[in-house]
């Protein structure tokens, strides 16, 4: 006679998870909180953390099925995993969004389709060289569009909008030694987690002829450098979620170096045809486009590698996205 099987034990995360996504729910009726613009805005990131959540899975299955273990029920599974991601994501939505209680009311701004009606406030600097005849850039964005490009008649020229609600970008220069070190950055004490553009807006033109370590820190948003033309020699890229496209056509007196660390989001990087190309694109989650490359191991090069007297030598870490390599 068979004898009756114990009762399956069932994770608890499940009805947790339900309970603590009711209470948000409620949280936001009550107080007459909107979330659904910023859930317009990130809806896919919900289907990337499901979809990994269903890979984690898969992959605990197949791997005790190889190793002939028998297959324990694990404390939380990778689907529950996405979803807890998913809720610090509403919550830290609310907590952005949760403006100041006054006279029964929130009278911070909420986002909508990426503009937040708030003052919203312009500002212009012009930074000198100052006798610098090389420099040090490293510009960190938080949320929201950078623009860089050459063309300028100073080290500098910068073009800012921004939220006042955000602080308004902070533009640090000095000289030693003739060689310039330039920091622009949001106020660091108004830093949190954003979402949505933030309606931050920087267009910023550089010095042509002036040799440059650029350094670009981009949380969320879109980032276009134009570097066409500019005499950049160390590059390094860090992105968040959302777009890079990096223009690195046209000559080159000096060799560029650039390091390029992927987030959430597509990169599509412009390169010459006339001068050696070599990038050595790995990891990520996603598909690598090289069009006017060849495959070299691991790596893509152009028809002119180790014929020019300057290179471009690039490393690219992807995340979750694709990765175009146009050479043209």
């Amino acid at each position: 006679m068979d004898q009756p099987r114990p009762p399956r034990h069932h994770s608890f995360v499940g009805p947790i998870i339900l309970i603590v996504l009711g209470g948000l729910l409620l949280f936001w009726n009550v107080y007459d909180l909107n979330p659904w613009p910023i859930l317009f805005r990130y809806w896919p990131l919900i289907l990337i953390l499901i979809g990994l959540g269903k890979i984690w899975d898969s992959y605990y299955i197949h791997r005790h099925m190889e190793q002939g273990t028998p297959l324990a029920t694990p404390v939380i599974s990778g689907m529950g995993i996405a979803w807890i991601v998913l809720l610090v994501f509403f919550v830290l939505a609310m907590w952005h969004g949760r403006g100041r209680w006054n006279d029964g009311g929130w009278n911070e701004p909420w986002t909508w389709h990426g503009r937040t009606f708030a003052d919203e406030s312009h500002d212009t600097q012009a930074v000198e060289l100052q006798g610098a005849t090389s420099a040090d850039m490293d510009f960190e964005i938080s949320a929201g569009q950078l623009t860089l490009a050459g063309g300028s008649s100073h080290l500098m020229d910068a073009d800012f909008r921004y939220v006042q609600n955000q602080g308004k970008p902070n533009v640090d220069y000095s000289v030693s030694g003739g060689r310039g070190e330039l920091r622009v950055t949001q106020d660091d004490s108004r830093w949190h987690t954003h979402f949505g553009n933030e309606d931050n807006e920087w267009s910023l033109r550089v010095a042509n002829d002036v040799p440059l370590d650029l350094h670009v820190q981009m949380g969320a948003g879109q980032s276009n450098l134009r570097l066409n033309g500019v005499e950049v020699k160390n590059l390094d890229v860090h992105m968040g979620a959302g777009q890079l496209d990096l223009d690195l056509t046209g000559p080159r007196k000096t060799s560029v170096d650039g390091t390029i660390e992927g987030g959430v989001g597509q990169a599509t990087i412009h390169l010459p045809k006339d001068i050696g190309v070599h990038v050595d694109a790995t990891g990520g989650i996603g598909s690598v486009d090289a069009r006017g490359l060849q495959r070299d191991g691991s790596s893509y090069v152009n028809e002119s590698y180790g014929k020019t007297p300057t290179n471009i030598e690039l490393t690219i870490h992807g995340g979750v996205g694709s990765i175009r390599l146009v050479a043209e």
